[in-house]
């Protein structure tokens, strides 16, 4: 018993705490402003108690889950890679068959009966703790063109499977994690320089020949909203009209007369954020996501490896590029993708695979110390 309780104190000190309650505490205000949403009618759909007993559920599951991988080398998670990964694909391509569903034009989720996935909410994580792997093995040679190709081709698998389910969003965050991850590795001036150069051009390939009419309506609306008055246009407009109407202090959480914005429980919560606590609650939800993003920076420089190190610098890379696409929907500067808000916004998947990702950072953080294992087993 005394070995037992000398274990478990090791593993709290070791514990990043601030970064798990940081999380936690987001979730926490996620299911209330869920509760509220449903209490006060606020969404443009009908909801009912399922959207937040739901969401509820998926946080407890990733706070279980995160903890559990917490107290695991992550070393040993990552070179489990030929399991999971495999799967991850499976279940990404299961969406181009029967089980695949079609929601806003995006089929990106599956039905399993007692509920529906969102496979590429996973193959994120997938793809952080693979390309993290591949990193690292690659090491100083990651300046030698046949690694890069390799590399590249490592990240568009995923990002070509997210782009035929017609999930714009999700493959702009695959595309901004490998740039990022990329930079944290050491990619050389050599390549980013005549990639920057042909940038413009292959934006306006894919402008002119790639993109549908509806995806260059996402872009247009950002200049003029009546060009989709009753579709983007008016998500975009009715957002900026929420957020603001909340003023300094917000209308309150309960008994209010609030604006119902379209998907206000998911991509869009943050408008409920200022409809309910104003600005304040806003620059507060801000506050912490960005020392989550801090923090989680922090954990990579003290990584005792390439491998931890280049896996937080992917988990900070998902949550940031998540915060910033949404935040910009919200603030009508980004095309409405369809990007949820970490920890805030409604999704059972999506959650989960942030907790999964928090809690290989929180691996990263106990394991730091070469010589540490929470569970000593004696050899």
């Amino acid at each position: 018993m005394k070995a037992l309780l000398g274990y478990i104190g090791q593993y709290f000190r070791r514990l990043d705490k601030l970064l798990f309650l940081a999380a936690a505490a987001l979730s926490v205000f996620s299911v209330i402003l869920l509760y509220s949403i449903v209490v006060n009618g606020a969404a443009t759909i009908e909801v009912n108690s399922s959207l937040y007993k739901t969401q509820a559920v998926a946080i407890i599951a990733g706070w279980v889950i995160a903890l559990m991988l917490s107290a695991m080398d992550y070393n040993k998670i990552i070179k489990l890679w030929v399991l999971y990964a495999p799967l991850s694909i499976i279940l990404s391509l299961l969406v181009f068959t029967k089980l695949g569903i079609e929601v806003y034009g995006d089929r990106a989720w599956i039905d399993l009966g007692f509920m529906t996935l969102q496979p590429s909410e996973l193959l994120k994580i997938t793809f952080v703790t693979t390309f993290a792997l591949h990193l690292s093995k690659v090491g100083d040679r990651i300046n030698r063109l046949s690694n890069v190709l390799l590399l590249c081709a490592h990240a568009a698998i995923p990002t070509i499977i997210v782009i035929l389910q017609g999930d714009d969003g999700t493959a702009s965050v695959f595309l901004m994690i490998f740039v990022i991850m990329m930079f944290s590795a050491g990619i050389s001036w050599k390549y980013i320089l005549p990639c920057a150069a042909a940038l413009p051009f292959a934006v306006y390939f894919v402008w002119t020949r790639v993109m549908k009419p509806f995806q260059k309506t996402r872009f247009l609306v950002l200049f003029d909203e009546e060009l989709d008055p009753l579709g983007i246009g008016y998500h975009q407009r009715v957002s900026k009209t929420a957020l603001g109407s909340g003023q300094l202090f917000g209308k309150g959480l309960f008994g209010g007369e609030y604006v119902k914005v379209p998907e206000a429980a998911n991509d869009f919560i943050f408008t409920y954020v200022g409809q309910t606590l104003g600005f304040v609650g806003c620059m507060a939800v801000v506050a912490i996501l960005t020392y989550i993003c801090l923090k989680i920076m922090a954990d990579s420089r003290i990584a005792k490896d390439d491998t931890g190190k280049y896996l937080c610098v992917g988990v900070y890379s998902m949550i940031c590029i998540h915060c910033i696409l949404n935040l910009g929907m919200v603030f009508g500067a980004m095309p409405v993708i369809g990007v949820p808000l970490p920890f805030l916004s409604q999704g059972g998947t999506s959650t989960l695979s942030m907790y999964i990702g928090l809690g290989l950072v929180m691996s990263a953080y106990s394991h730091s110390e070469k010589k540490y294992k929470v569970f000593y087993d004696g050899g």
